[in-house]
């Protein structure tokens, strides 16, 4: 399976990537979390202990210019639109607790210059991971599901996005509802997070009444303090946990 997590920023689309990598993981498959969104947090959810050993990939200068045959520091230069990335995943990806993740990190606007041997090197990695892996690839990607364009989409077999009750992260769910269907993608869905009440399920669930709802997570402290030490969200949370089992229920049910 080839699963992508948007939403809004902040609203835990992160957190319910790395609960969903262990589910899958705990359940005998093989995982490779991908971290795309460039405000970078899935390796810290996930409760990896090396942060400051992480490099994004889209921060590794070098070996952009070497794939890419673009020159680092240098812009408006000709460069390979079709670099070689297959070997990236088993080379660079990092390891907790039996999942794989890579961090591909984002590309610097404003001021940065033209930024298209980095944008053309994620979207390359992108397309490989969802079209010729074999393991279950779970992506954290930003709202606006940048790196994935038309053909990647294709092999996407879930968009599932994060939502709380918030009429702001509502109308970035329909947003991305509308980018999916230009994108054709197969299966759209919706998970409320931060869920305090009932009150907040039936908002969420009357203003996205046209998706498929596949569950609710809590809120809880246990995640706020989860972050603040840095560990495991999946691990220390048990609200999470068990609102993310049944939520994978229903994910692995409705798989052909």
């Amino acid at each position: 399976m080839k699963i992508a997590i948007s939403g809004k920023g902040g609203v835990g689309k992160t957190t319910f990537s790395a609960t969903l990598a262990h589910l899958f993981k705990e359940s005998g498959k093989k995982v490779l979390a991908i971290d795309a969104d460039p405000d970078a947090n899935l390796a810290a959810t996930l409760g990896y202990p090396d942060l400051l050993a992480l490099t994004p990939i889209s921060e590794m200068k070098e070996l952009v210019a070497e794939r890419t045959g673009s020159q680092p520091g240098t812009y408006g230069s000709m460069f390979t639109i079709n670099p070689k990335v297959d070997d990236l995943p088993d080379t660079l990806a990092r390891e907790i607790d039996g999942i794989k993740f890579m961090t591909l990190g984002g590309v610097k606007k404003g001021g940065g210059g033209c930024i298209c041997p980095e944008s053309t090197m994620l979207k390359n990695i992108i397309m490989h991971l969802v079209l010729a892996r074999d393991e279950v690839v779970i992506m954290d990607m930003e709202a606006g599901l940048e790196h994935l364009g038309r053909a990647t989409a294709s092999g996407v077999d879930h968009l599932i996005t994060v939502v709380e009750p918030g009429q702001r992260s509502i109308e970035t769910a329909r947003t991305i509802r509308k980018l999916a269907n230009d994108l054709y993608i197969k299966r759209v869905s919706v998970v409320g997070n931060k869920i305090r009440n009932q009150g907040d399920r039936e908002f969420i669930t009357k203003e996205l009444a046209n998706l498929e709802i596949l569950g609710f997570i809590p809120f809880a402290d246990s995640i706020i303090e989860a972050d603040r030490q840095a560990i495991s969200v999946y691990k220390n949370s048990p609200e999470v946990a068990a609102a993310g089992r049944e939520i994978f229920t229903k994910i692995i049910a409705s798989q052909p």
